[in-house]
Formats: structure tokens, sequence, C-alpha cells
């Protein structure tokens, strides 16, 4: 996908609509010279919304703007169990999937996603605490409870509002790549990649003490991705046994331990074929991979394509 074609990106704020959830994508996909994205908030009409936790909001727009875009949010909004969108607005998200937008979800948003039917017989996700009240009022629907976020491809769905932020970067990776979702993260101060798989955050009655100690081993790792890392260096590094690593990492992940270093130099193979001329034996060393031989494998089986294909991607057109 072509890196300087305008994308047009809708918010579309419903009656209490939490203000983080609405936030949050129209921010990252903000209106500005290195971000190729128009955004415009909308509701089912032009002019003030209420919104949850004390906070309204003005839309210029209505649901024309559905019509426009090639990317619609739907935040969440409250007590979504109570009664689904006014069926205008329903037949307005159909609509808009039916000449190829692509729609998502944050938080209980996924009710009113999934009032479309277009979650049926799908996996989707929403906010630890509506699951069950999503999977009751939406039989057809797997819900997964277990995820930060779900992309089926024409349809995206997220947990909390927080996971909003990973599902936002997500599809800025998969339409401008690596480079211009990291800038992102860190502009919001976010990180740069959680895995959708990753478990969503319970209360527990147990405080859990390692988080710290192992997100300073990830980033002590990602400082290294060329040079030999193994289980058994990580977890002395994090200072507990391999076994413990092992489990603890793959909750707060959603990956093994070296499924997630795989990624991250992938990741960072992605951005080196974005942002640089360096050859993919050079840079296979420079990720750790050893030879471009390997880089093409791994490449392959994460991302279904080869590298040299995966950079005239983002280079067609500049």
């Amino acid at each position: 996908m072509s890196a300087s074609r305008l994308r047009r990106v809708a918010v579309l704020v419903l009656e209490g609509a939490k203000p983080l959830d609405v936030g949050i994508p129209a921010q990252v996909f903000t209106t500005r010279a290195s971000m190729p994205y128009e955004v415009r908030l909308c509701g089912a009409a032009p002019g003030l919304v209420s919104g949850g936790d004390g906070l309204s909001y003005h839309v210029a727009h209505g649901l024309e703007t559905l019509a426009w875009a090639d990317l619609v949010f739907i935040p969440g909004y409250r007590f979504p169990d109570r009664e689904d969108p006014p069926q205008p607005v329903v037949e307005a998200l159909v609509a808009a999937h039916g000449r190829g937008a692509r729609l998502a979800a944050i938080s209980t948003g996924a009710f009113a996603l999934a009032a479309t039917g277009l979650l049926d017989g799908r996996r989707a996700t929403t906010h630890w605490h509506y699951t069950r009240a999503l999977a009751t009022k939406h039989p057809l629907v797997r819900v997964d409870e277990n995820v930060l976020f779900v992309d089926e491809g024409s349809v995206l769905t997220s947990a909390g509002a927080a996971s909003g932020i990973d599902l936002c970067l997500h599809v800025l990776r998969g339409d401008l790549g690596v480079a211009a979702s990291n800038h992102a993260a860190r502009r919001l101060v976010a990180a740069p990649y959680r895995s959708g798989g990753q478990a969503q955050y319970v209360p527990r009655s147990v405080p859990e003490p390692l988080g710290e100690r192992f997100a300073a081993t990830r980033e002590w790792a990602l400082r290294r991705l060329d040079e030999p890392l193994t289980l058994d260096l990580l977890a002395r590094q994090a200072a507990v046994s391999p076994r413990t690593f092992s489990r603890r990492f793959v909750e707060e992940t959603g990956y093994t331990p070296m499924q997630w270093v795989m990624r991250a130099r992938i990741d960072l193979a992605r951005e080196l074929l974005e942002r640089s001329e360096r050859s993919v034996e050079q840079i296979a060393a420079d990720v750790g991979l050893g030879t471009g031989a390997n880089l093409r494998t791994h490449f392959q089986k994460i991302l279904g394509t080869t590298p040299s294909d995966y950079r005239r991607t983002f280079t067609r057109g500049e």
C-alpha cells in the first residue's frame, strides 16, 4: 500500500461516548503533514452528542461521513448492553463496510459493530467487564475475552481504552509500516507494539511484582537484537528461573520469549527495509538473523511475503 495516498478516517461518536475512546483515534490519526490521514468526527446527526463521564461533544458531521471514510472508528459508550444504536447508525455502518471501509471498534464500541451482524461468526473482543454481556447479547460472535485486540480484516475490535492505542498502532503498521507506527508511539509515549494476543488486565487478589522487571528485560533485549539471545540469558537478566520467565512472559506479551525475540527482529528488519538502502544480507546481520536466507525464511513465515516485496510496497510511489 502506497504511503502517499490520503486515507479518510471517521470517528463515530455515539450517545454516552467515552472520552478516551474518542480521543485515541482522533489523536493517533490526527491530520498533519507527516501522516496521510484526514480525520472527521461525526455522530448520528451534526450537533451536540451527550457523552459519558460528564463530557459532551459537538460534532460537525453526520452519518454521511461514513460514506466518505476509508476507516471508521466506533469508540466505546456507556450502557452498551441495554439497547442497540439507532437503526440509521447500524445501516450506515453496514453500507460503509459494503463499499470497502474498515470498521474498528474500541472497547464497548464492539456492541454497535455487533449490532450490524458483521461480527457474526467472527472473533471479537471488548472490555473485559463486558465480554459476557457481548456474548449473551450477540451469541453468533466468537467473543475472546483474553486478548487486547482482534483483526478480522475488514472488522477490528479492541478491549479497554488503552488497548485502543494498540489497535490504532496496529492499523498504522499495516498502512504505513513499522517506522511510522514507532514514530507515532514515541509521540504518544506509548509502547511501540503489544501483541493483539496479549491478555487483558483482569483484577487479581494478589499483586504481581515482576511487570516492571520484565519490561526492563524486553527493553534490554531490544537494544541487543544483533547479539545471540537465549531463554537462559533473558531469564538471568530478569533474575528469575527460565521456567518462571517463560510462563510470565507469555502472560504479559502473548508470545513465548523466543517468539517475541523473533518478531522483534523481524520488526527491526521491516524498519530497516523501509528506511534504509542496506541489502537483505546486511539487514540480516543487523537484526541477529545471520544470513539473508534465514531472514527470508522467517519473514515469509511471519508476514507472508519476502523482504524484497515488502521493501517495494513501502517505496512505491515515493
